[in-house]
């Protein structure tokens, strides 16, 4: 069996998310399915961070084993090939170690959520951003996102549904900036809690609003409490843009790039 690495590219907004389900069209059944079909037999697709329906994906890694002699290049067109129509795609493909993983030897997560501040509804981008029409104050929710970063108890941005065994996570960047119509979040640590972002961005968008000063969010995060801190923001603003290894696997890898 020959272990690979796959990077994934893919529009959340048709699928019912990352993880296979009993209904609706998910992405890690497209690929699976793609792969059984290579493979002659059932094949597991394992994915360094598990996307809710509506989150897009530029830069997502999952691995796979296969029994068969193919060339990275060649499996990344058989799987493209396979997996259409659907809004997915395999950027690229690498062999690697039997005990590599794509979750677990990950070591950088990074992710961007995407609001389109302006008065008009989107067009072209529409179910790719959150559209908040109200203007936004960028600076303040920049100042308000300072207090989130480092080590703590995120309990107060974790869903209810959260199944991580501790609620404690390092987060290593969290900017806020405008460009043009849009505010944009960037987001970057080892491992999210799930919903994480999107509950900080809520929590973000109401200081932006003015509705909270910066120092509420550093009350919500010590609160730990889901009650006390913002609305959760919708799935379609939200991208997993790279993951990172401690060592390179694709052969344009250098450091992250988010």
């Amino acid at each position: 069996m020959t272990r690979f690495a796959l990077e994934l590219e893919y529009d959340g907004a048709g699928f019912i998310g990352w993880q296979r389900q009993a209904e609706g069209i998910s992405v890690q059944a497209v690929l699976e399915d793609a792969a059984a079909r290579l493979a002659g037999e059932p094949v597991t697709v394992i994915v360094a961070g598990r996307t809710d329906s509506g989150v897009h994906a530029l830069g997502q890694v999952a691995h796979l084993d296969l029994g068969r002699d193919i060339a990275p290049g060649k499996l990344a067109e058989a799987l493209n090939f396979h997996t259409k129509p659907h809004r997915m795609t395999v950027l690229s493909a690498a062999i690697v170690p039997d005990d590599w993983s794509a979750r677990f030897s990950a070591v950088r997560r990074c992710y961007r959520y995407v609001i389109l501040n302006r008065r008009a509804r989107p067009a072209l981008n529409a179910g790719r951003v959150w559209h908040v029409p109200q203007r936004l104050d960028a600076a303040a929710m920049a100042a308000g996102a300072a207090h989130l970063l480092g080590r703590h108890d995120f309990t107060s941005f974790r869903a209810a549904s959260c199944q991580a065994n501790s609620p404690w996570r390092t987060l290593d960047r969290l900017d806020v900036a405008r460009d043009g119509d849009e505010v944009i979040v960037t987001a970057e640590a080892r491992s999210f809690l799930h919903h994480q972002v999107r509950n900080m961005v809520g929590s973000l968008k109401l200081v932006g609003e003015g509705n909270w000063q910066p120092a509420r969010i550093r009350a919500a995060l010590a609160a730990t409490h889901r009650s006390a801190a913002g609305p959760t923001a919708p799935p379609e603003g939200l991208f997993l843009v790279a993951v990172g290894y401690a060592e390179p696997v694709f052969r344009k890898d250098g450091p992250i790039r988010c």
